[in-house]
């Protein structure tokens, strides 16, 4: 087991203690929609004393149909997440599918995300590693936790050690994934920071035929346990009105629901870090 390399970039750190949160809407629906999210969820940040990065798709590119809303496109989409940099103050990330996507997001992304799906591509990754950007690969729902070994190990080759993995669930039969607790120890073996999405765990995939499901009622469930188990970060879409969402809405955290969560997950790793200190 190796021992965790923690990483620090800009105004955020994954590791060392901190408990990190990664929060935004899946897609990237408007300027106006996404900058409102992401100053609410500064300023309950702020409340908190919790480091935050900023997460919104410019395109979400593995739909489940041809016709589902993708997002506004990599040049819009990130002129969008530039604007919540300078206006918000908030770091970054955002998923890239294409290595010709790489070099322009790196140019305004503080973490560079390989979605789960990706996650065995090579080239992406050390494309993605080759940027020296901080990189959060997402475990993808097909593999055990410690088949993740051989992406490290593709990532570090670049000589990038910025690296942080994300467990989101592994497929359970149709249409259903599963949390195996075990995983997130299993990953911070691996030396990387772990982050737990919560809300891409509770999805139900391809369940409503032409798009994904989800339960999002077990979402603080999870966000909770994860804490308990000593991940460096929670992960969640969310969304003000999850219904009236264009991407992954039953799986999507009310933004009113966001800050009472956090308080509670706060107050849960302080008390597992005081119990867990020499």
């Amino acid at each position: 087991m190796e021992p965790v390399r923690s990483l620090k970039s800009g105004n955020f750190q994954v590791g060392n203690g901190e408990l990190v949160m990664i929060a935004g809407p899946c897609v990237i629906e408007d300027a106006a929609l996404t900058l409102e999210i992401a100053q609410a969820l500064k300023e309950y940040a702020a409340e908190l004393s919790l480091p935050l990065i900023f997460k919104a798709s410019y395109d979400k590119a593995n739909r489940t149909a041809l016709a589902s809303f993708r997002g506004p496109g990599l040049e819009k989409g990130l002129a969008i997440l530039a604007r919540v940099k300078e206006e918000v103050g908030l770091p970054v990330l955002s998923d890239v599918h294409r290595i010709s996507e790489v070099a322009p997001a790196a140019k305004i992304l503080d973490v560079l995300q390989i979605p789960a799906f990706l996650c065995r591509q090579t080239d992406l990754v050390v494309a993605a590693a080759a940027t020296g950007k901080p990189v959060n690969i997402k475990k993808g729902q097909f593999l055990a936790p410690w088949d993740m070994a051989p992406v490290v190990e593709k990532t570090r080759s670049t000589g990038n050690t910025q690296i942080f993995l994300t467990e989101r669930g592994t497929s359970f039969g149709y249409n259903n994934l599963v949390v195996d607790m075990r995983s997130l120890a299993i990953l911070r073996g691996l030396g990387c920071p772990v982050v737990l999405d919560a809300t891409h765990s509770v999805q139900l995939p391809g369940s409503q035929g032409s798009c994904s499901g989800g339960q999002r009622e077990f979402v603080p469930l999870l966000a909770r346990a994860a804490v308990a188990a000593g991940v460096d970060g929670v992960f969640l879409e969310v969304h003000p009105n999850p219904d009236q969402a264009r991407c992954d809405g039953p799986n999507s955290l009310p933004l009113k629901d966001v800050l009472p969560l956090w308080r509670t997950l706060k107050a849960l790793h302080t008390l597992i870090q005081e119990r867990l200190s020499p």
